[in-house]
């Protein structure tokens, strides 16, 4: 079958080889009515622009690499549904591939999207460390949800040992004495969840906080386990309050504690840590912390793109780089995508404004700029377009910062909702602490 090419658009839509040329490249150089009759022409003819002649020829790749450790968790799916989201406000592409936690086929990912000149990657490895790199990349790389991330490495992440604090603090400010903390810390962010939970406890020494270190992350069959075997203990040895390391295995304490006959939060109140809506599904609404992977995604984005107009500002471009901002395809373990699979986000982030986190610091809060599709505010400097944006590096986009941390703030629910929650507000330690009868999943995921 015969390609169909930049002629034969040109002659189907009645135009020149230049108009088509700007249609696809620049965009609002063209009048609407025009850029319709070769969008129309494009559709019927099913072309697709030779993203390697374009670069021979000078011009910018407007797709970015997305490289996830697995896409069956719900931080994994929230990050990829904020990258998408953002990657369209900047009118970039998005490739997502898929490593099965296999340190190997991450980095062989890494080079493949280097090799192919991606405008830019973004990786959540699988062991959630960044080591120094031996040589610099490329092409800029944004790490997600790593801890410890060497200076000269961009990254975006969590703030979990925060997390692990605003639930301990709810707890204790509902009235728990007795805590119970299960879930194995074999994992960077458990442990570091931990250590923010232990830190609470050391500052209230009226109240025993006690570590069962069992459990699988996403073991909900093992929380219902240990769920009921703490509930089943004698009243004055049973904790008032048990907290997961993550909200799989507090979603299935809740289970076992119902299944030990006692009531939740009337006998035991349960919170999670890690805000992992697709642990939500139980008869008791989970308290927990707000899904911190959309916004891992969406900020790193925002770096990316500031990373990509710094070298374009340099290399004495236009600055504007942009396509279609959807979501192309998917390369899972090695396999490569088949055909163009149309991902997309179901709804965008409700820019969450004003809420504080641990320690009084601003959480997720919507960047001022240009409503996006998706219904969250788009980055500052980005301005919305039909398929392509120009991209001005403003203070915020110009890559200065090399870390980010995404504060927490506290989705309280049913499971921890006891007796007295009515002068909740009246306590001193509860300036961080915001509740949330309900939530829309569609908006994380």
């Amino acid at each position: 079958m015969a390609r169909v090419n930049i002629s034969d658009v040109a002659r189907e839509a009645g135009v020149s080889l230049g108009t088509v040329s700007n249609a696809i490249n620049h965009p609002e150089r063209v009048r609407p009515e025009t850029r319709r009759l070769i969008e129309e022409a494009i559709e019927r003819l099913g072309y697709l622009p030779n993203q390697s002649a374009r670069l021979l020829a000078g011009g910018s790749n407007a797709v970015i690499g997305l490289v996830l450790p697995r896409l069956n968790h719900g931080c994994s799916v929230q990050i990829a549904s904020g990258a998408r989201n953002e990657a369209e406000r900047a009118g970039l592409d998005l490739v997502i591939m898929n490593s099965n936690e296999n340190a190997e086929v991450e980095r062989r990912y890494l080079r493949f999207c280097t090799g192919m000149q991606l405008a830019g990657v973004l990786v959540q490895p699988s062991a959630y460390r960044v080591s120094q790199p031996q040589h610099a990349p490329s092409v800029p790389v944004v790490y997600l949800g790593a801890l410890g991330a060497p200076r000269e490495v961009l990254s975006v992440s969590a703030d979990y040992r925060a997390q692990g604090r605003l639930v301990a603090e709810h707890v204790v400010a509902c009235g728990a004495r007795r805590v119970a903390v299960i879930g194995s810390a074999s994992l960077p962010p458990l442990a570091e969840r931990l250590a923010g939970i232990q830190s609470v406890g050391a500052e209230h020494p009226e109240c025993l906080f006690e570590v069962l270190d069992e459990g699988s992350r996403c073991g909900s069959t093992d929380g219902a386990r240990l769920g009921e075997r703490l509930a089943k203990r004698a009243s004055r040895e049973r904790p008032d309050a048990i907290i997961g390391l993550a909200d799989a295995i507090a979603a299935g304490a809740i289970q076992g504690v119902q299944a030990a006959g006692c009531d939740v939060p009337g006998n035991i109140m349960v919170a999670g840590c890690d805000g992992n809506p697709l642990a939500w599904g139980g008869a008791v609404p989970l308290t927990t912390c707000s899904p911190a992977g959309y916004e891992i995604g969406r900020k790193g984005v925002q770096m990316l793109v500031g990373q990509i107009a710094a070298i374009e500002e340099k290399n004495g471009r236009s600055g504007a780089v942009g396509a279609q901002g959807s979501v192309i395809g998917i390369r899972n373990g090695g396999e490569s995508a088949r055909g163009a699979a149309a991902v997309h986000g179901a709804g965008g982030a409700r820019g969450v404004s004003g809420i504080q986190g641990v320690g009084g610091i601003r959480g997720t809060e919507g960047a001022r700029g240009a409503q996006g599709s998706g219904g969250a505010p788009s980055a500052d400097g980005v301005r919305s377009g039909t398929s392509r944006v120009a991209v001005r590096p403003s203070a915020m986009l110009r890559g200065e910062a090399k870390h980010e941390l995404v504060r927490p703030f506290l989705l309280e629910r049913a499971s921890t909702v006891g007796q007295g929650a009515a002068h909740r507000s009246e306590l001193s330690g509860l300036g961080a602490v915001r509740a949330f009868a309900e939530l829309d999943m569609g908006s994380y995921l």
